[in-house]
Protein backbone atom coordinates (compact mmCIF):
# COMPACT_ATOMS: atom_id res chain seq x y z
CA UNK A 1 0.00 0.00 0.00
CA UNK A 2 1.53 3.37 -0.92
CA UNK A 3 2.36 5.84 1.85
CA UNK A 4 -0.56 8.05 0.83
CA UNK A 5 -2.90 5.20 1.84
CA UNK A 6 -1.13 4.49 5.14
CA UNK A 7 -3.36 4.56 8.22
CA UNK A 8 -2.75 5.06 11.91
CA UNK A 9 -4.72 2.62 14.03
CA UNK A 10 -5.35 3.05 17.74
CA UNK A 11 -6.27 -0.24 19.41
CA UNK A 12 -7.66 -0.23 22.93
CA UNK A 13 -7.66 -3.03 25.44
CA UNK A 14 -11.14 -4.48 24.94
CA UNK A 15 -11.30 -6.81 27.86
CA UNK A 16 -10.15 -6.13 31.37
CA UNK A 17 -8.89 -9.12 33.27
CA UNK A 18 -10.12 -7.56 36.48
CA UNK A 19 -13.39 -8.35 38.24
CA UNK A 20 -14.70 -4.89 39.14
CA UNK A 21 -17.20 -6.34 41.59
CA UNK A 22 -14.35 -7.27 43.91
CA UNK A 23 -13.09 -4.40 46.03
CA UNK A 24 -9.34 -4.45 46.51
CA UNK A 25 -7.03 -2.36 48.60
CA UNK A 26 -4.61 -0.31 46.51
CA UNK A 27 -1.62 -2.49 47.45
CA UNK A 28 -3.48 -5.62 46.33
CA UNK A 29 -4.63 -3.88 43.18
CA UNK A 30 -1.02 -3.09 42.23
CA UNK A 31 -0.02 -6.75 42.78
CA UNK A 32 -2.89 -7.76 40.51
CA UNK A 33 -1.74 -5.32 37.78
CA UNK A 34 1.80 -6.62 38.07
CA UNK A 35 0.50 -10.18 37.69
CA UNK A 36 -1.37 -9.17 34.54
CA UNK A 37 1.75 -7.49 33.17
CA UNK A 38 3.94 -10.55 33.65
CA UNK A 39 1.13 -12.67 32.27
CA UNK A 40 2.15 -11.47 28.81
CA UNK A 41 5.33 -13.51 29.24
CA UNK A 42 3.45 -16.71 30.03
CA UNK A 43 0.88 -16.62 27.22
CA UNK A 44 -1.80 -14.18 28.31
CA UNK A 45 -3.08 -12.35 25.24
CA UNK A 46 -4.84 -9.01 25.42
CA UNK A 47 -8.02 -8.56 23.43
CA UNK A 48 -7.80 -5.27 21.56
CA UNK A 49 -10.32 -3.47 19.37
CA UNK A 50 -9.98 -0.48 17.08
CA UNK A 51 -10.65 2.70 19.04
CA UNK A 52 -9.68 5.20 16.34
CA UNK A 53 -8.19 5.19 12.89
CA UNK A 54 -6.99 8.05 10.73
CA UNK A 55 -4.92 8.61 7.61
CA UNK A 56 -1.19 8.94 8.27
CA UNK A 57 -1.00 12.38 6.65
CA UNK A 58 -3.84 13.68 8.87
CA UNK A 59 -2.08 12.19 11.92
CA UNK A 60 1.06 14.12 11.01
CA UNK A 61 -0.99 17.33 10.71
CA UNK A 62 -2.56 16.56 14.11
CA UNK A 63 0.90 16.39 15.67
CA UNK A 64 1.72 19.85 14.31
CA UNK A 65 -1.18 21.21 16.38
CA UNK A 66 0.38 19.98 19.63
CA UNK A 67 2.12 22.65 21.70
CA UNK A 68 3.85 20.55 24.35
CA UNK A 69 7.18 19.33 22.95
CA UNK A 70 7.32 16.21 25.14
CA UNK A 71 3.76 15.20 24.23
CA UNK A 72 4.46 15.74 20.54
CA UNK A 73 7.67 13.72 20.80
CA UNK A 74 5.76 10.82 22.38
CA UNK A 75 3.21 10.79 19.58
CA UNK A 76 5.92 11.20 16.90
CA UNK A 77 7.40 7.93 18.12
CA UNK A 78 4.88 6.28 15.83
CA UNK A 79 6.58 7.90 12.81
CA UNK A 80 9.99 6.70 13.98
CA UNK A 81 9.19 3.22 15.25
CA UNK A 82 5.90 2.38 13.53
CA UNK A 83 4.27 1.68 16.87
CA UNK A 84 3.79 3.27 20.29
CA UNK A 85 2.00 2.32 23.48
CA UNK A 86 0.03 4.87 25.45
CA UNK A 87 -0.67 3.85 29.02
CA UNK A 88 -1.49 5.38 32.39
CA UNK A 89 2.07 6.68 32.72
CA UNK A 90 1.41 9.01 29.75
CA UNK A 91 -1.84 10.58 30.99
CA UNK A 92 -0.26 13.65 32.58
CA UNK A 93 2.01 14.12 29.58
CA UNK A 94 -0.67 13.92 26.88
CA UNK A 95 -3.97 14.97 28.46
CA UNK A 96 -3.36 18.75 28.64
CA UNK A 97 -2.58 19.08 24.91
CA UNK A 98 -5.44 16.82 23.83
CA UNK A 99 -7.85 18.61 26.17
CA UNK A 100 -6.90 21.90 24.49
CA UNK A 101 -7.26 20.41 21.02
CA UNK A 102 -10.62 18.88 21.96
CA UNK A 103 -11.85 22.46 22.41
CA UNK A 104 -9.92 24.46 19.82
CA UNK A 105 -8.89 22.28 16.88
CA UNK A 106 -10.78 22.04 13.62
CA UNK A 107 -12.40 18.78 12.63
CA UNK A 108 -11.41 15.97 12.40
CA UNK A 109 -8.65 16.70 14.94
CA UNK A 110 -11.14 18.01 17.50
CA UNK A 111 -13.12 14.76 17.48
CA UNK A 112 -9.98 12.62 17.51
CA UNK A 113 -8.62 14.64 20.44
CA UNK A 114 -11.90 14.15 22.33
CA UNK A 115 -11.75 10.42 21.74
CA UNK A 116 -8.12 10.17 22.79
CA UNK A 117 -8.77 12.34 25.84
CA UNK A 118 -11.58 9.99 26.90
CA UNK A 119 -9.21 7.02 26.67
CA UNK A 120 -6.64 8.92 28.73
CA UNK A 121 -9.27 9.69 31.38
CA UNK A 122 -10.26 6.02 31.43
CA UNK A 123 -6.59 5.08 31.96
CA UNK A 124 -6.33 7.53 34.85
CA UNK A 125 -9.15 5.63 36.57
CA UNK A 126 -8.08 2.13 35.48
CA UNK A 127 -4.29 1.85 35.06
CA UNK A 128 -4.51 -1.58 33.37
CA UNK A 129 -5.99 0.04 30.25
CA UNK A 130 -3.77 1.12 27.38
CA UNK A 131 -3.71 1.99 23.69
CA UNK A 132 -1.52 0.35 21.08
CA UNK A 133 -0.93 2.74 18.16
CA UNK A 134 0.43 1.35 14.90
CA UNK A 135 1.09 2.50 11.40
CA UNK A 136 -0.63 0.22 8.88
CA UNK A 137 0.60 0.39 5.28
Amino acid sequence: MPEQNAQVMFWALRQKFVDDSVELEEKSRQVMYYSLAIGHHVGVIDCLNVALSCPLDAYQQWLLLMEAADARRKMQGLLTFGEIVIDASHVNLLAPDFARLAKTAAEPWRDWSRQLLQHLQDMAHEPALYLMVRRVD
